[in-house]
């Protein structure tokens, strides 16, 4: 059987949602939501926490079954890529633990909307794919949201962003696209050590829905979330 870590990436602090990672989110937390999750899927072998803020740490540190790791500050701002912290994770736990894993997953606790079969669907989706280095969540980008309708402004003057739309205006006439939700990441073991981000060159999309698709990046996604959380566990 694949092992598989996954890291539940959880910085201090936040810059548009204050003290998003902790903040109450519906009797519990994004980070806590996250970890409860990973933690019930059987597919996965370990499940580590990796975060700067020293709160979280003592917060879920008695979690039965649930790796903390202490991540430095050199890795810990907001410009930091995640292969940095997920190459230190994997280094820690591999020596701790004496495991050689095959996966490594990111779950990002700003997505608590996504589903155990969303994690195990893309799971199943790398497997399935051998010359893939990751398979990641996506979502249907909405026709509004399409490319080809985007304008820059000169003055008030519109003008195409990529190209003209020649009355290609309903969802019907344009190319159907995808794009990362962020809610879910596998990459390769092997992988993580040679390429420059997570995704690696060659990835495969497990599709998700619009509805559970939100990544909180502002107060507004923070507040949906919350109506959307209580809609889908009602």
């Amino acid at each position: 059987m694949d092992k598989i870590l996954a890291l539940i990436p959880a910085r201090a602090g936040s810059k548009r949602v204050p003290n998003k990672n902790i903040r109450p989110f519906e009797g519990s937390n994004l980070t806590e939501i996250a970890i409860k999750q990973a933690l019930s899927i059987a597919e996965i072998t370990t499940v580590a926490l990796t975060t700067d803020s020293d709160e979280l740490l003592h917060m879920f540190q008695d979690v039965s079954g649930l790796e903390c790791i202490k991540r430095p500050a050199e890795i810990s701002d907001d410009k930091a890529p995640a292969i940095a912290y997920v190459r230190h994770a994997i280094t820690l736990l591999e020596h701790k633990l004496s495991i050689s894993y095959d996966y490594v997953m990111i779950l990002q606790p700003t997505s608590p909307l996504r589903l155990n079969e969303d994690i195990v669907g893309t799971i199943q989706l790398i497997q399935q794919h051998p010359k893939a280095d990751s398979a990641v969540s996506v979502v249907r980008v909405d026709h509004l949201n399409n490319p080809i309708k985007m304008k820059v402004m000169k003055g008030d003057e519109l003008i195409p962003f990529l190209e003209p739309e020649k009355g290609r205006l309903a969802a019907n006439q344009l190319p159907v696209l995808y794009v990362r939700n962020c809610a879910v990441y596998i990459t390769r073991r092997k992988d993580i050590d040679i390429f420059v981000d997570v995704m690696g060159y060659t990835s495969v999309g497990y599709q998700m829905t619009a509805e559970r698709s939100i990544d909180i990046n502002e107060m507004i996604d923070f507040e949906i979330a919350k109506f959307l959380y209580k809609r889908v566990n009602s």
